[in-house]
C-alpha cells in the first residue's frame, strides 16, 4: 500500500480560498476519516488527493513522491463515490472488470481479480445480476469491488454510505472495517456523520472552514477535544456546553460557578487560573446522573427511551438545557423535578476563545 503526506495544501477559486494550508500525514495501512459539517472542504480535499481538483499551492506526496502534476489515472488511487455510477446494462462481473478491460488486462487475469474481489465482498452469488436486481448495499459493494480489482495504492471514499438507510449504513460500516483489515489497505474516507468516523477510523481529521481543527484517534477526540468546535461535533448525543466562570483554587481543584449560581469543584487546569475568568464548562451526557443530593437542580422536559439507554432533556433553573444519558430501565418521567451530580474528572473547560484548558491530571480514559 502507500503513505500520503499533505504539506501546506491550499485550494482557491479565484480570490476565494476553500482549503487553507493543511498539513497531514497518513501512514501505510491507516484508515483515516475526514469529518466535518457541510461546506468544510472535506470532499474538496479528497478530490485534490485524487487529482480531480487542481492544487493551488503546497505539495501532495504519495510514498514520498510529489504528485501534484501527475494525472488521476497515474496516481495509483481508486475512488468510491456517493453515487454508485454502475452501468445498468452490465452485469456485476462486467461492471467490476470494466476498468481492467479498458486497460487491456488479459481476460484470465481480469476474471481472477474480479473473482477475488467478489469473494472478499461476498458478491459471488450476484456476479451475473444487473444493478437493478441488487439492493442499495449490494450496489455499493459492487462499486467498492470495482476499486478493489485495480489494486490501488490508496482507497478514497467520498460519503459512500449516505444514500443508504440507517440499518444498511450500520451493516456497511462493519463491512468496510472488515474490508480494511482483510486488504491491509490505506484508506481515506470522507463523511459528515461523526458516528461513522468514531466507529471506523484509526485516525480522525476534523475540518471546519477549510482548516484542520484536530487530528487524533476517536477516543482522543472524544476525551480530549482541542476546542469547542470539536467538543460539540464529536459525540452523540453532543456534549453539554454551559457558560461559567472560574473561582478560587483549592489544592488540585478549582471552583467553577455557573450562571445560575451553582458551584462545582473540578480538577484544576494545568495553566494559570484567574478568578472571574469566563469559561465554558463541557459535560458529556453520560457524566451526569440523577442524584437527590446533586448540585444541579432542574426539571425533566422530555424523555427519549432508546431501549438500552434513556436520554433526559433537562432544563436547569436558569433555563440552560442539558442532556443526561442514563440506563434504559430508569423510570424517570417528563415534567418532574430532578437533581443531578457530575463526574468532575470527566468535565472539560474551554477559555473565552474556545480553546481547551487541559486538566492538571488528565482523565484516565483520555490516556
Amino acid at each position: 500500500m502507500a503513505t500520503l503526506a499533505l504539506r501546506n495544501i491550499r485550494k482557491s477559486y479565484l480570490s476565494f480560498e476553500v482549503i487553507k494550508g493543511i498539513n497531514l500525514d497518513v501512514a501505510d495501512r491507516e484508515f483515516v476519516v475526514f469529518v466535518g459539517p457541510s461546506g468544510c472542504g472535506k470532499s474538496t480535499l479528497l478530490r485534490m488527493i485524487a487529482g480531480l481538483e487542481e492544487i493551488t499551492s503546497g505539495d501532495l506526496l504519495i510514498d514520498g513522491q510529489r504528485v501534484n502534476a501527475i494525472g488521476p489515472a497515474d496516481r495509483g488511487l481508486a475512488m468510491v463515490f456517493q453515487s454508485y455510477a454502475l452501468y445498468p446494462h452490465m452485469t456485476v462481473r462486467q461492471n467490476m472488470g470494466f476498468a481492467l478491460r479498458m486497460a487491456r488486462v488479459p481476460k484470465q487475469e481480469r476474471e481472477r481479480k474480479v473473482a477475488e474481489a467478489a469473494r472478499v465482498l461476498q458478491l459471488e452469488p450476484y456476479l451475473d445480476r444487473r444493478p437493478r436486481e441488487l439492493s442499495g448495499g449490494q450496489r455499493q459493494r459492487v462499486a467498492i469491488g470495482r476499486a478493489i480489482v485495480r489494486n490501488p495504492r490508496v482507497f478514497l471514499f467520498d460519503e459512500p454510505l449516505s444514500n443508504l438507510d440507517a440499518a444498511l449504513r450500520g451493516q456497511m460500516r462493519i463491512e468496510l472495517s472488515r474490508l480494511h483489515e482483510a486488504l491491509a489497505a490505506t484508506m481515506v474516507y470522507v463523511t459528515h456523520d461523526q458516528v461513522e468516523a468514531m466507529t471506523m477510523a484509526d485516525k480522525i481529521v476534523v475540518l471546519q472552514s477549510g482548516r484542520v481543527e484536530q487530528v487524533g484517534s476517536p477516543l482522543e477526540l472524544y476525551h480530549r477535544p482541542a476546542n469547542l468546535f470539536v467538543a460539540g461535533f464529536i459525540g452523540s448525543p453532543r456534549m453539554n456546553l454551559l457558560p461559567a466562570q472560574l473561582g478560587a483554587e483549592v489544592g488540585d481543584g478549582v471552583m467553577v460557578e455557573l450562571r445560575g449560581g451553582e458551584r462545582l469543584m473540578l480538577p484544576r487546569p494545568s495553566g494559570p487560573v484567574q478568578p472571574g475568568q469566563p469559561v465554558t464548562l463541557g459535560i458529556r451526557p453520560e457524566a451526569l446522573r440523577p442524584d437527590p443530593a446533586g448540585p444541579l437542580a432542574g426539571e425533566v422536559r422530555m424523555v427519549e427511551r432508546l431501549g438500552g439507554l434513556t436520554l433526559l432533556h433537562v432544563g436547569l433553573a436558569n433555563g440552560q438545557p442539558l442532556i443526561v444519558q442514563i440506563e434504559g430501565s430508569d423510570p424517570t418521567r417528563a415534567h418532574t423535578p430532578i437533581r443531578l451530580s457530575i463526574d468532575a474528572e470527566a468535565c472539560h473547560l474551554f477559555d473565552a476563545e474556545g480553546q481547551a484548558l487541559p486538566a492538571l491530571h488528565q482523565h484516565p480514559l483520555a490516556a
